[in-house]
Order: structure tokens, then sequence, then C-alpha cells
């Protein structure tokens, strides 16, 4: 696969036909490759019995995404692991280890900056963290919380932690930083929970205000925390532009198995799937695939995993699919929405597991 010309290209220029063409040659390459790489995998193959060369991107052998908390699933040598990515968990829960060497993780990397400068622009903006720089502690073996903000960190110039190390929001460090920054366009990132907890309600509870009127806010994880507290997606947007001014949210859905191929919420509120991820929606009772508007299993494809055999997972989540190269952002590609949990699935996410 020419990754070079792969991750050149805009990352929602691809109609349907030209980029299920790309994904069945792709995969197939991607389930020999790691077929004949990881043991566990090619068993697992084996016994399923499926063919050498896929008709279909749908065709990909899944993986349940639960099966990297089982076994140590690597395609290359141990001594070419260049970065262990962990799933967050509570204390005593089985956590993902995702084995990464250095060309998978620059590419993720290389995904996730194209992603996100569609939605930023290209020009590096100042960074807001909102979270605590003590997430941040093992470079070789850290969280989904930490890859994320690191990850996002490239595209900043300049970082700010709004938390401290004991979790608590550091209001004059913040405000100096904004101070610093007038009239730029401020990017802050955080994990949904988190930030309902430490930042909006902290403000809200001090009768504090942040004034950021051209800050842009993406998050994702911790929903089912708040549906918990009985807060919606557009209570939280309402609650967010509030206590700090920011009237752009943008939520995000993407896992620790699949670093990189994130889905950005676009304007309208649709999940989008770019040119190097892909998502189908599966009937829970016989696989078989749903029809547009239909809620489902959601089955998440990425062009992009070489180290371990990500490149087809079986989620824990349902959702539904709502089109396809149509979405009025401008934006090709599936577009979906996430809507629960498959039931009986373990709690999992970076900020559903946080526990303070």
């Amino acid at each position: 696969m020419d990754y070079d010309r792969l991750l050149q290209g805009r990352p929602y220029a691809l109609a349907r036909a030209e980029k299920r063409a790309l994904f069945t040659q792709g995969l197939s390459e991607l389930t020999r490759l790691h077929r004949d790489c990881c043991p566990e995998y090619g068993r697992l193959l084996d016994a399923l019995g499926t063919p050498e060369v896929l008709d279909a991107p749908e065709d990909a052998p899944m993986l349940p995404v639960g099966l990297f908390k089982e076994l140590a699933l690597r395609s290359i040598p141990e001594k070419q692991v260049f970065k262990t990515l962990t799933s967050s968990g509570t204390t005593g829960q089985r956590v993902s280890r995702i084995f990464l060497d250095a060309d998978t993780a620059a590419r993720q990397q290389q995904a996730l900056c194209h992603i996100m400068s569609d939605f930023l622009g290209e020009r590096r903006l100042p960074y807001l963290v909102l979270d605590s720089r003590k997430v941040l502690r093992d470079r070789t073996m850290f969280s989904a919380r930490g890859a994320g903000i690191l990850g996002f960190a490239l595209l900043g110039s300049r970082t700010c932690y709004a938390l401290d190390e004991n979790m608590e929001l550091d209001l004059d460090g913040v405000r100096a930083f904004l101070e610093r920054h007038r009239g730029e366009r401020i990017f802050l990132f955080g994990f949904t929970f988190m930030i309902w907890k430490h930042v909006i309600r902290a403000l809200e509870e001090a009768g504090e205000r942040l004034s950021i009127p051209d800050g842009i806010l993406v998050h994702g994880g911790g929903w089912k925390k708040l549906a918990g507290e009985a807060v919606s997606p557009e209570e939280f947007k309402a609650r967010v532009a509030a206590a700090t001014g920011v009237e752009q949210v943008y939520n995000y859905y993407g896992m620790a198995e699949q670093t990189g191929c994130i889905y950005m919420e676009c304007p309208c509120g649709h999940l989008h799937a770019s040119v190097w991820s892909d998502v189908v929606v599966r009937r829970s009772g016989d696989f078989s695939l749903c029809e547009p508007g239909e809620e489902g299993v959601l089955q998440v494809l990425s062009l992009l995993p070489r180290s371990y055999p990500g490149h087809s997972l079986l989620t824990e989540d349902l959702g539904v699919l709502l089109g396809e190269d149509d979405c009025p952002c401008g934006r090709l590609g599936k577009y979906f929405r996430v809507t629960g949990r498959v039931p009986r699935a373990e709690v999992r996410g970076c900020s559903d597991t946080y526990e303070g």
C-alpha cells in the first residue's frame, strides 16, 4: 500500500466507488499481512475459513474489540515495538494493549493532523488542554487519554493545562494564558466527563466565567456518565457556551484500538469517516448489514494499522448510518450517529473509566 500517496490526500475527498475499491484492496492486503505475521490472528482466520482476497470492504474478518484485552496481538517482532498504547481502565479492569511500531505511529499521527486541519485550519493555534499534565507520565506505555492530549498537541502553538496535579481548575493560569493570546483563535481539547466535572461544573459552582469567544472545543468519550446525570449533548454545548463563551463545540468518536482514525462531528452534528477509515453497521442477531437509519452494532475499518491486526474491529457501540457522500457540510464519505452501548458491554472510554 502506498502510504505516502494515501496520506497526501484530503481527508474527505473520496466518493463511494473509489473509496470502496481502495478499501477492498487495502483491507485484503492487511488481512494477508496480519495472517502471516500475527500467529493468534492467523489461527483465528484459519478456524473461520476466511478467504485470502476480499470482494468488498465489509468482508474483512472482524475482531471483537475486547479481544485486545485478552491477547497480546502483535504483527511485528517485540524489538520493533516503539510504543504500547493502552485503553483507559479503572483499578482491576483489564485494558487493551496496542503495539505500535514507529511507522504505524507516524501514520496514525499524520492522519489525525490531516483530519483536524480540515476543521481547525492549517495554522497552529494556542492549545488549552482541559485536563492535568499528570496524565503524561510514561511515554512508552500510556493511555488513550494521554495519547489524545499528545496527539492533538501537534496542532497547537503553545500549550496550557487547565487543571493542576490535584485535578483542580487553575483559573489564574488559564486566564493568564487567555490574556497572552487575546484576539487569537483558541483550540481547546479534553475528554467529555472531565470537562463537565472539572471545568464547567467548577466554574458554575464558583460563580466564575471564562471569555473565549473565538474558541473551538473538541471533546470525546464519557457520554455514559453524563447520561447518568441526565446531561444531553445539547445541554452540554449550552452549558459550555454559558461558562466559557465557546460556541463551536465538536464531539468525536474514536478508540485506542484505532488511534488516529477519529470520526469528527461536523457542524451538522454528524460523525464522519475519513479516507483512512470507514464504518459498517451490523444487526446484532446475525451480523448482516443494516439499512441506513437502522440501528446496529458498529464495525470500524482502518487502512493504517500494520503493527497489529486492528484494521477491522467489531465495537461494543450501537449506531445508525445516516448517509454517504451527501452531508450538507460538503464532506464526502459515510456519516453516522452513535446511539449507545451494546447491552452488558463493559464500560469503556477515557473518561467513562475515570475515578475522581
